[in-house]
């Protein structure tokens, strides 16, 4: 497992926003120790961001912390994540994760899917 800090240039950065709010997440979250962000084939565009907790992490996981927040991704979903961010989005449009992924050259209007 290899770990990464968020304040270092890196293949992947948590927001501060966002690790606040994974925070708050895994408190009200009985027994699920991480957040997971995982990219799927599916959705509207080819590939899709997963959002999940998870109790344990593997030989496969990357670890990404802002601070005391940590969140695993996997090795092949890292490879289609490399330079991207994750940030939490609280407007009047609603609350929501968001994946700013500069490899993606297409996302769909709710922003869960990607293509490259």
């Amino acid at each position: 497992m290899k770990t990464n800090n968020s304040n270092s240039s890196q293949k992947f950065i948590l927001s501060k926003n966002a690790a606040l709010r994974i925070s708050y997440l895994l408190k009200q979250e009985k027994n699920k120790s991480y957040f997971r962000l995982k990219v799927n084939g599916g959705g509207c565009s080819g590939f899709q961001y997963d959002f999940s907790f998870d109790k344990t992490k593997t030989e496969e996981d990357h670890i990404f912390k802002y601070k005391n927040t940590e969140i695993l991704i996997d090795n092949m979903s890292l490879s289609f994540l490399e330079g991207s961010k994750l940030e939490f989005v609280d407007d009047l449009s609603g609350s929501f994760f968001q994946v700013i992924n500069p490899n993606a050259s297409s996302s769909c209007g709710c922003g869960t899917s990607f293509s490259l």
